[in-house]
């Protein structure tokens, strides 16, 4: 079969455009419409278009989510939605409704019809069923391991796409009433509340059962298989994809660049142990919750969850971005990501390069000296003695022993 997909969240078209530079082969986004990350999302038909044709260029694909399960008056307008995504050129739907996925074979035939891992397929006779009426592709719900994903690819009619890395859903498949019960969000169309991710005192007849002061939750760790992409590989799995269509630019760009590297590696049979090293460090730089390999080995442990605290940080490695670069004066117009002084050691790194520097003197647009970065979104000029491009990023080096590496 071909080469393994990887496939990419965006929550907007510049991270879409980052996905792609970065190594995706594919970009999962959302519309105004049908999505269950709808406040995610910042694509309209037209913004959608000009990311089909940013990917087509770079020779990736564009999948909307139609995900939401739909209730009677949920349907309105959607084979007209469908027809336009259609018409805009976007490669595949996922859909987690038979409705959907019916009215898009039958108004829309040009769009493959991928089914969500909402719908919990973990057995090759449900992928025949998804087969039978007509889908193109189905994603395996999260909840299979990694014996289960070989056995269903084995016997399966369909390509099949697996989560490998980011956020874990307390119910199974993300099946989930928490937020429509505490905040009347329903999860299922669109307006999860991450209520699993709160704190909450714990009582017993208005009596707290333990300290108070140590709030507990309920959510699991984030997934990272990135030590089973060559046995999904081997096992002719047809996607690997990425969770987080609301995580940030460096984190998309960080994590698509580093299993675009792995995966790469993988084809060519050079993952030693050094590399692999390398490369869960880099996906440690990127993450804000600890990391666990989620159902691969089976169910999870206590330790695979967040109780009590639930782990969530930021490290504000990631420190600004370059927007230009003039090779001759060797002057990069960057913008402030994060608090950062001057005089320190940091990363430059683009998709397929890092290179260390000690960031030197930056002046504001006004060509003031300053000593301190602490204005987000700030405009500042610095020079950098090595040609940088725009969606290069700059990042600090920090001992790892500071960051959650699984």
């Amino acid at each position: 079969m071909s080469r393994i997909e990887l496939l990419s969240p965006a929550g907007d078209l510049e991270r879409l455009k980052i996905a792609v530079l970065y190594g995706a082969d594919a970009v999962y986004i959302g519309g105004k419409k049908f999505s269950l990350r709808s406040r995610a999302s910042n694509f309209d038909l037209d913004t959608i278009q000009k990311g089909v044709e940013f990917a087509n260029k770079h020779g990736a694909h564009v999948h909307v989510t139609v995900n939401m399960i739909p209730h009677e008056d949920d349907l309105e307008d959607l084979e007209d939605y469908l027809m336009e995504l259609e018409k805009r050129g976007v490669h595949a739907i996922i859909c987690a409704s038979l409705s959907v996925l019916k009215a898009a074979k039958r108004v829309a035939p040009r769009l493959e019809v991928h089914v969500s891992t909402q719908h919990s397929t973990t057995n090759s006779k449900a992928v025949e069923f998804w087969k039978s009426q007509g889908a193109d592709r189905v994603v395996l719900a999260r909840e299979c391991d990694l014996n289960e994903i070989k056995m269903i690819s084995k016997k399966t009619p369909l390509p099949l796409e697996v989560f490998i890395h980011g956020g874990m859903c307390i119910s199974y498949s993300g099946r989930c009433t928490l937020s429509n019960h505490m905040t009347n969000r329903d999860a299922n169309r669109g307006g999860c509340a991450q209520s699993c991710r709160w704190k909450y005192r714990m009582l017993k007849e208005d009596q707290f059962i333990h300290d108070p002061d140590c709030l507990f939750s309920m959510s699991s760790k984030d997934m990272m298989a990135a030590c089973y992409i060559q046995d999904l590989i081997d096992a002719n799995v047809c996607s690997l994809k990425i969770e987080g269509r609301m995580k940030s630019l460096y984190y998309v760009a960080t994590v698509i660049r580093a299993y675009r590297m792995l995966i790469d590696r993988c084809y060519e049979g050079r993952v030693d142990e050094a590399f692999m090293s390398m490369i869960l460090d880099e996906l440690s730089r990127s993450e804000n919750r600890p990391t666990s390999i989620g159902f691969y080995e089976g169910l999870p442990k206590a330790n695979d969850q967040l109780y009590g605290v639930n782990g969530a940080g930021v490290t504000q490695e990631y420190i600004a971005s370059v927007l230009e670069y003039d090779e001759q004066s060797q002057i990069a117009l960057i913008q402030v990501k994060n608090h950062f002084e001057m005089k320190i050691e940091v990363e430059v790194f683009g998709p397929k390069y890092t290179k260390k520097m000690v960031l030197n003197d930056c002046f504001d647009m006004d060509g003031n000296q300053i000593e301190v970065a602490n204005k987000p979104m700030q405009l500042l000029r610095t020079k950098i003695p090595f040609k940088v491009e725009k969606y290069d990023m700059i990042r600090k080096i920090v001992d790892k022993t500071n960051r959650n590496v699984y």
